[in-house]
């Protein structure tokens, strides 16, 4: 039973991201809006990491499987891939090595802020 109702909550969630959207007077993913609303829920304790913690570790475990459509989805545009194979390397190379460096940079800054602060204490 605990398990049905961590997917209704988080269905109910991304269910609400979809009725935002069309209210919206400008474009946004729906998904988007959904994870902003989970994270509002979390921040204000409308929802605690318990209400979604098993279900959320679940489909965190198996997000590969979820992209198997879309991969499998590129095949119906292999024509368009080949034609243009050139600068869609050139930006997954630069994007990712953009990625990678803001990684890095996000990584330094959070050490240096908790190296300053003293670091985070376990209570």
């Amino acid at each position: 039973m605990k398990i049905i109702k961590q997917i209704g909550i988080i269905f109910g969630i991304c269910w609400l991201g979809t009725v935002a959207e069309q209210l919206l007077p400008f474009a946004f993913p729906a998904s988007v809006t959904a994870m902003l609303l989970l994270l509002v829920c979390l921040l204000t304790g409308i929802l605690k990491t318990e209400h979604i913690q098993e279900k959320s570790d679940f489909l965190l475990a198996n997000m590969a499987f979820f992209f198997i459509p879309a991969g499998v989805n590129v095949i119906n545009y292999l024509d368009i891939l080949k034609q243009s194979w050139l600068p869609l390397a050139a930006i997954c190379t630069i994007t990712t090595v953009i990625t990678f460096a803001a990684t890095a940079f996000s990584i330094r800054l959070t050490m240096r802020l908790l190296h300053k602060t003293g670091g985070t204490k376990n209570e």
